[in-house]
């Protein structure tokens, strides 16, 4: 970044302009420091955003993933990772809120930021109170899901243990389309089926995408 003139370096214009003035790849030149032998900390952050399709496929990427761009290493990948999870943290409400779920797009605004943008499936359950507000999430299983892996006893388990009146239950598409698959179809009849039965309410089910949620209650299919 030497080579700039010193109004187009990331630093300098972030202390002169703010750092909503700097592009994407300049931000990420700043969290990585300084480039490589190969050439500067722009450059670098250059080819890790057309590595991955942009800062958006950037933050679904786990850390061993951002190793496979020249210049990264373990260190800077840590660095790239940690900052992405930062940002994803201040879209989330503070311990102090307890955030009220009673439509969808309640559950969808809660669970997006937290877990939409993970690089593998993961399945987890929302446990409400008798207000349906949130008490914790919780993550019960990650790989390629199916009925051997995701168990209602497990799901229901959990919810009890932890005291919930009712739960949703979520899980994440990587390939960033939140379409369901016909397992996913069955698999929310048993758990609504299986919560009648345990007296847990199954509010909804919900698929995480690409900035896009599936809801089944939505959809009217739960």
């Amino acid at each position: 970044m030497k080579d700039l003139s010193p109004d187009d370096r990331p630093r300098e214009k972030l202390r002169t302009h703010g750092a909503a003035a700097l592009g994407d790849n300049e931000l990420i030149a700043l969290v990585l420091g300084q480039g490589s032998r190969r050439g500067g900390a722009l450059m670098v952050a250059n080819a890790l955003l057309a590595a991955h399709n942009g800062l958006h496929g950037l933050a679904r990427c786990a850390a061993d993933d951002l190793r496979a761009t020249s210049g990264i290493g373990h260190a800077r990948a840590a660095q790239i990772a940690a900052a992405i999870e930062l940002g994803r943290r201040t879209l989330t409400r503070g311990p102090g809120a307890r955030r009220q779920i009673t439509i969808p797009r309640d559950a969808a605004e809660y669970l997006m930021p937290r877990f939409g943008a993970r690089p593998v499936e993961q399945f987890g359950i929302v446990l409400l109170d008798t207000k349906f507000r949130v008490i914790r999430s919780a993550i019960l299983a990650s790989g390629t899901l199916n009925s051997t892996i995701v168990q209602p006893r497990e799901v229901f388990r959990v919810a009890a243990v932890g005291g919930a009146a009712a739960i949703v239950v979520f899980h994440n598409h990587p390939s960033g389309d939140p379409t369901p698959s016909a397992e996913d179809v069955d698999l929310t009849r048993r758990l609504v089926a299986a919560g009648v039965l345990m007296g847990i309410d199954v509010l909804d089910h919900v698929i995480l995408g690409d900035s896009r949620y599936w809801s089944f209650k939505e959809r009217g299919t739960n």
